[in-house]
């Protein structure tokens, strides 16, 4: 029953164990109608759906219990003053920018509930409306309550901090990245992540999965590059006893024991398109057919990819289904390339150090030419690079101090070529910097000189450089030279 205050119902009916089950945060639900009955209808069916409701009859009443506590869902019916119900919409959005407002109308074309939506009301409802047609409604806004809040947690937490995680970075690339990650770490859809090798591919995609709603359960990472298309399909798909010769006992694929986990297709632009159609099938589907299996098994979990190619170009090319690029890009997130993101070097080098301090018992930090040479080097391999560079900087140094002299000899010949044609002497004495080459040119230099020097190993080249094989052959092909003649 309601006990009715002057211009306030409060509605006090018990929620069930299931309805408390399904919601760990009770929301306020804030009805708004000068219609007893329709006040007390709405309030019943919220409270059964698992909400706490009250009731005011005039705008005035509810600018006062916006003003008194936190609503987390407003239904706001617009009939008689309706630009008065706009000016208390506009006004709920100042004092609680967070709260879902759910217009109520009899006539659904009305100009007044068009111009409510476009002022920050996320849904509607026409009078008469069902009692299961407003709890959906009530659902989908707890839903985008929800998420909202565990994104502005995940944005205040980022601001305080010097970036998310084990992600280092604070400038406005990275940022842009924090805003996308703290949206789709609470949903459930597919991401693609792309990025030059050596970006951080992988640890995003361990970000996404650690900041969700299901961060106890497996990520289980699967590298489309590293095994045979044979392989491949018994990984993600299992197989059964006797499937092929040496199948002795069958076994799970990734797919189905993920189990509401989270599956990391890495470099997913290796994968053969038989294998691509085969995946699109169980995404579409939401089941599998381990190999050599005569029935399907349902699988459960969220997918992440992340690849160095480019995916619209392999598309128009035919070696990549469109189908499955659109499945697979329904958000993507696109990582900024360390020279991209010059003002992130000096942390990324400060916590690589630090992270290197333990094992060799020293505070290792470095020189002032060691680090103009870190933050002008144009790093190819990315992340990857840099950490690679520091941590063999620390295990050669002989002190705690790293100096050019440290790092190693693809960074050391780039100085002393950058020290000719990029830094010269101001005229106070000072060093600046005059960009006469550009970092482009220095970076195809820096590769091509590495690989000179090791006589045309371009897998070692790949490996001392911090990239993929794969992008190291892109960057040759871009610089014109095939294969002949980058052995040569």
């Amino acid at each position: 029953m309601l006990a009715t205050v002057p211009n306030l119902q409060i509605a006090a009916y018990p929620q069930s164990a299931h309805q408390l089950s399904q919601r760990t945060v009770r929301m306020n639900v804030l009805v708004v109608d000068e219609d007893q009955a329709m006040r007390s209808a709405c309030c019943e069916i919220a409270v059964r759906t698992g909400f706490a409701a009250q009731a005011v009859a005039t705008l005035e009443a509810a600018r006062e219990a916006l003003r008194s506590h936190t609503v987390d869902i407003m239904l706001l019916d617009l009939k008689g003053a309706a630009s008065a119900g706009l000016e208390l919409l506009d006004e709920a959005k100042r004092l609680q920018p967070e709260t879902a407002i759910i217009i109520m109308t009899a006539f659904a074309t009305v100009t007044s509930a068009v111009e409510a939506m476009r002022t920050g009301a996320s849904d509607y409802l026409t009078k008469p409306f069902a009692l299961d047609e407003l709890a959906a409604v009530l659902e989908r806004a707890a839903e985008r309550r929800t998420i909202d809040l565990a994104s502005r947690k995940l944005r205040e937490r980022l601001r305080s901090q010097q970036g998310l995680g084990n992600i280092i970075g604070r400038s406005p690339e990275m940022d842009r990245v924090y805003r996308i990650l703290s949206k789709v770490s609470q949903t459930s859809h597919p991401v693609l992540i792309l990025g030059e090798s050596g970006t951080g591919k992988e640890l995003i995609a361990k970000t996404i999965h650690a900041s969700g709603p299901y961060a106890s359960r497996p990520f289980l990472p699967v590298d489309c590059g590293s095994l045979v298309p044979t392989l491949m399909e018994s990984e993600l798909f299992g197989y059964v006893k006797g499937a092929f010769t040496g199948a002795n006992r069958a076994k799970d694929g990734l797919l189905a024991a993920a189990e509401d986990g989270t599956i990391f297709l890495d470099e997913i632009g290796e994968l053969p398109l038989d294998l691509q159609a085969k995946l699109l099938r169980a995404l579409q589907e939401k089941e599998i057919r381990p190999v050599g299996a005569t029935h399907r098994i349902p699988i459960r979990c969220r997918i992440l990819a992340a690849t160095n190619r480019d995916l619209v170009a392999m598309v128009e090319q035919g070696r990549f289904r469109k189908d499955l690029y659109y499945r697979l890009n329904v958000v993507n997130v696109r990582l900024p390339a360390l020279r991209d993101r010059k003002e992130d070097i000096p942390l990324l080098a400060a916590h690589f150090l630090k992270k290197n301090g333990p094992e060799y018992k020293k505070d290792f930090t470095l020189d002032d030419e060691a680090l103009r040479l870190v933050n002008l080097y144009p790093w190819p391999g990315n992340i990857r690079e840099l950490e690679n560079a520091i941590t063999a900087g620390c295990s050669t140094t002989s002190g705690a101090r790293l100096q050019v002299s440290d790092l190693p000899s693809p960074l050391q010949n780039f100085w002393m070529h950058a020290r000719h044609h990029v830094i010269r002497p101001a005229s106070d004495g000072i060093a600046s910097d005059l960009p006469v080459t550009t970092l482009a040119e220095l970076e195809k230099k820096t590769i091509l000189t590495t690989i000179d020097q090791l006589r045309g190993d371009k897998l070692m080249a790949a490996k001392l450089l911090g990239i993929g094989k794969t992008t190291l052959y892109r960057k040759l092909k871009e610089y014109g030279i095939g294969e002949g003649a980058a052995e040569a």
